[in-house]
């Protein structure tokens, strides 16, 4: 669940109707590609990905556990995390543009969770589909160590299956704004990401367009 700072401030499960059926299956057109990530709260990586040009889509999920067809209120006790699937055109941005900006806008020092938001369920993680973005995350994460001078946790693995999540946590942040901002505020996102990398995803992401 999340935290209990989110309940406090706006009951977002009564609110939103956890029941709401969904769709299972996420098809991407034939000329785009795909890739996944998981950097915490997934509206926060949707926001900050979907702004990046050649990103078409950003889809919030969950990924890694042994359980098919997790919800919300099961995902991290069966060994999910939050994941976001990126749709993107690779005749505009590539694989591994969209990953060396995806971990300057986490905290790759931190195993626990991420920010506010604590548990196996909020951790990050880099997926790869060939070997080949296979050797890119591991020259992107190589550079990253060097750039910010301290070991990064944020594991390398093979991409699992991809579940969407429930239909109210899709583009969340432009649904409900002002619970959003309130959220991404005190949960100290953008101020631990300019911690560890010198720059809030924010500036960013302003500094790509």
């Amino acid at each position: 669940m999340r935290t209990t700072i989110i309940a406090t401030l706006f009951s977002l499960l009564a609110a939103c109707g956890m029941n709401e059926a969904r769709t299972q299956e996420v098809e991407t057109p034939d000329e785009l590609a795909e890739l996944m990530v998981a950097g915490g709260c997934f509206w926060c990586v949707e926001a900050d990905l979907e702004k990046l040009a050649g990103v078409k889509d950003v889809i919030s999920g969950y990924a890694g556990g042994d359980v098919p067809n997790p919800t919300y209120q099961n995902y991290s006790k069966n060994g999910h995390r939050e994941v976001a699937l990126v749709q993107y055109d690779p005749e505009e941005i590539s694989f591994e543009e969209i990953m060396t900006v995806f971990i300057r806008t986490i905290d790759v020092t931190d195993n626990g969770g991420q920010f506010c938001d604590r548990g196996f369920g909020y951790t990050t993680a880099v997926y790869y589909g060939t070997e080949r973005e296979q050797e890119y995350l591991e020259v992107i994460i190589a550079k990253g160590e060097t750039e910010i001078g301290r070991k990064i946790v944020t594991p390398i693995l093979a991409k699992p299956q991809f579940w969407p999540a429930e239909d109210y946590h899709q583009d969340y942040y432009m649904k409900n704004p002002r619970r959003y901002g309130v959220y991404r505020g005190l949960c100290g996102r953008d101020n631990t990401v300019k911690a560890v990398w010198g720059q809030k995803p924010g500036d960013l992401l302003a500094s790509l367009k």
